[in-house]
Parts: structure tokens; sequence; C-alpha cells
């Protein structure tokens, strides 16, 4: 669903870090990055970026785990850009015309 994300790949630095243990990485459903994206709309009214979304997602799975420990997220982009994805699945929150 998201442009920045149509790569399976990673670069060399990226498969250094996760030789390394210092880097994990996952996969994320589009529809678990949308519900992502609208809980950290809702609590901190902050629309993330599709790509961001993913990572959100990944947060909030591993939040139960990580009590009292600290999750970055970087937010690497706004979802204004995405705005037509949003209104397409969240019919719901379009204000009425």
């Amino acid at each position: 669903m998201s442009a920045g994300l149509d790569y399976a790949l990673i670069g060399p630095e990226h498969a250094w870090l996760h030789d390394q243990g210092r880097a994990s990485y996952t996969s994320c459903r589009d529809d678990d990055a949308l519900d992502a994206a609208r809980t950290l709309a809702h609590t901190e009214g902050i629309i993330p970026a599709l790509e961001s979304a993913h990572a959100v997602a990944e947060a909030i799975r591993l939040a139960p785990s990580a009590k009292g420990g600290t999750l970055l997220v970087n937010l690497s982009g706004r979802g204004d850009k995405d705005t037509d994805i949003y209104r397409e699945r969240f019919p719901e929150l379009d204000a009425p015309a």
C-alpha cells in the first residue's frame, strides 16, 4: 500500500546491524498499519505517513512486553500525502458535505 515500502530487500548497513544483533526486521499487514495510524491520530493527534504507520504498528505490538521501557519510533513523514488512502479506508471519518 505504501510507495516507500515497495522493496523487500535491505541495504548493507542494515544487514550489518542485523548480523551484529543491533537491529531486527519484522513485517506488518496493511490493516495493522492503518489501525496503528488511527490509534496514533486519536491518542497523539499525529497523522503519520503510511510508511511510518508500519513502524507504529510494531511498537504497539511490542508495547505490552516493554513495560517500564522506552520504545522510540521515527515518524519519517506526514500523512497528508496519504489522505486519499485514509479517506478510502476510513469513510466514517470524512466530514459531511
